[in-house]
């Protein structure tokens, strides 16, 4: 298995690969998602119970009043298997969503207009990805820091940026800032060489800020899971998540970089734990539940606007895209589900009809260059 781990290199994979999540069945016998031979979709406007059809409210709440008819359906668009996905980012220009595997050290490529998937094998865990200010370059965020990566000619550069600790703590969320800096939450590695899991716990994660001419500062300690980096579409404000403390914070965010102290924004909410999170250009809050088999929508006042049903137990991370950026593509887990969740691992479309933010770029390659 380690030699697996260890290759370098593209795999193709056609759409005949996820197959298992386009399977036709019969709907009257199907709990859950509803199954079509051309897909499948998970509809939260109909839901099969035992025979009987149970309404909306079943599956998409916002707050006590029914949520309105924009959010269509769940559907899976690639079954990949993953281990935990994560990481995602969409790419306009190539009308593409990159996304990783962490326990398998992969990193995958799921095209719109072919609506096929490439993956690419590295070396050590790639938890998150973020798009530079050159279209044919991505930055990779490994367990032990960022690289640069070229994925056409698979061209991949020295580290930009050294985790202290490493192998000890490791990366896991990133985003860029809309000043094109990049921000990595770290954690305790629980991740062994083989990619078997471990065990996380303690406080051991940094926040860090990685300047594109190489600078590097702390902006928060004690961390136990780093998840969740996003900003409001003004950009006053920084949202962060310490995802065992079930909490994500906010934070006061100006132009140099600098954030405020913290305040609490959306904690205690009883399904999962927060994971990952994208914004829309309303600066409502999206994130994904760990555990709890949905996501939920978070106005800018902290309030819960809605939740979304999922057809997986582990969400992971999520990011706006699609021709006009109301597509929402969700990753998930097949780590610490049960052996029912069939569509663990998964990666997910929702049709929001909600625009998301343009996405922000590293701005790591000068004018010059």
């Amino acid at each position: 298995m380690q030699s697996i781990y260890k290759a370098k290199g593209p795999v193709q994979q056609s759409k005949q690969g996820w197959d298992s999540c386009r399977t036709a069945a019969r709907p009257d016998r199907m709990i859950g998602p509803t199954f079509h031979g051309s897909g499948m979709d998970f509809r939260p406007e109909l839901f099969r119970l035992a025979g009987k059809t149970e309404p909306l409210t079943s599956w998409i709440r916002e707050g006590r009043h029914m949520a309105n008819d924009k959010i269509r359906a769940v559907e899976c668009v690639a079954a990949t298997g993953d281990r935990c996905g994560e990481g995602a980012v969409w790419h306009p220009g190539e009308q593409a969503v990159y996304w990783t595997d962490i326990n398998r050290f992969l990193i995958h490529r799921y095209s719109l207009e072919w609506r096929s998937v490439k993956t690419w094998f590295f070396e050590q865990p790639v938890t998150a990805l973020a798009l530079t200010n050159r279209d044919d370059t991505l930055a990779v965020v490994l367990g032990s820091g960022v690289i640069l990566w070229e994925p056409a000619a698979d061209r991949r550069s020295a580290h930009l940026f050294h985790l202290p600790g490493w192998p000890l703590v490791r990366c896991n969320d990133a985003r860029v800032d809309p000043e094109g800096r990049l921000w990595i939450g770290t954690m305790r590695n629980n991740v062994g060489v083989d990619g078997a899991p471990g065990e996380a716990g303690g406080t051991d994660g940094i926040l860090y800020r990685v300047d594109p001419d190489g600078t590097v500062s702390e902006w928060l300690r004690d961390v136990s899971i780093a998840n969740t980096l996003a900003w409001s579409p003004d950009r006053s404000t920084f949202y962060f998540a310490d995802s065992p403390v079930n909490r994500i914070s906010r934070y006061q965010y100006d132009a140099s970089g600098q954030i405020g102290e913290e305040r609490s924004f959306f904690e205690g909410f009883a399904r999962g734990l927060p994971d990952g999170s994208d914004m829309d250009s309303d600066g409502y809050l999206w994130n994904c539940r760990y555990g709890g088999s949905c996501l939920v929508r978070v106005a800018p006042s902290g309030k819960l606007d809605r939740v979304i049903e999922m057809p997986v137990q582990n969400p992971t991370t999520c990011i706006f895209g699609g021709r006009d950026r109301t597509t929402l593509f969700v990753t998930s887990a097949s780590l610490d589900a049960t052996p029912s969740d069939r569509l663990g691992g998964c990666l997910f479309s929702i049709e929001t009809g909600v625009q998301g933010l343009f996405p922000n770029r590293f701005h790591v390659f000068s004018r010059d260059k």
